[in-house]
């Protein structure tokens, strides 16, 4: 669904939206699509992709194919592609990707590993590490 040249191709197509003024407390779990506009706590786990909008808030774990994050997440996050974190992102959590996109202003707290899809890697990247790769 995301590429690095187009971040949400499709969706318009999501199964489940949570809207800007709706708060739920729960675990999803299912094989579509899932948009979150508004505030989660639980757990976020689809076969398909998430996308977290920048004024949603998110205390959950979330598990997706792709996902691209725009708000504050509180949680883990794991995807088993590809994961876009916007500027306005503030997370909180471990993450675990196979492709990422970073864009400068964003806030993560936590350990960054890189996995093979299917296999976990041993390129765990630190803060440090990671401002040091932004700089250079």
């Amino acid at each position: 669904m995301f590429s690095k040249e187009n971040k949400l191709e499709k969706f318009k197509d999501a199964e489940t939206v949570i809207g800007p003024s709706i708060k739920v407390k729960g675990n999803f779990q299912g094989k579509g699509n899932i948009v979150v506009e508004g505030t989660v706590e639980g757990s976020l786990k689809t076969e398909a992709d998430i996308f977290i909008g920048a004024n949603a808030k998110v205390v959950a774990n979330i598990e997706s194919n792709d996902a691209a994050i725009h708000g504050e997440v509180n949680g883990n996050i794991k995807t088993r592609g590809y994961l876009a974190i916007g500027k306005s992102a503030k997370i909180s959590g471990d993450i675990q990707y196979v492709e990422i996109s970073i864009e400068k202003g964003a806030l993560i707290i936590g350990n960054l590993t890189a996995v093979q899809e299917g296999k976990k890697s041993s390129k765990t990247k630190n803060e440090d590490e990671i401002i040091e790769e932004e700089i250079n």
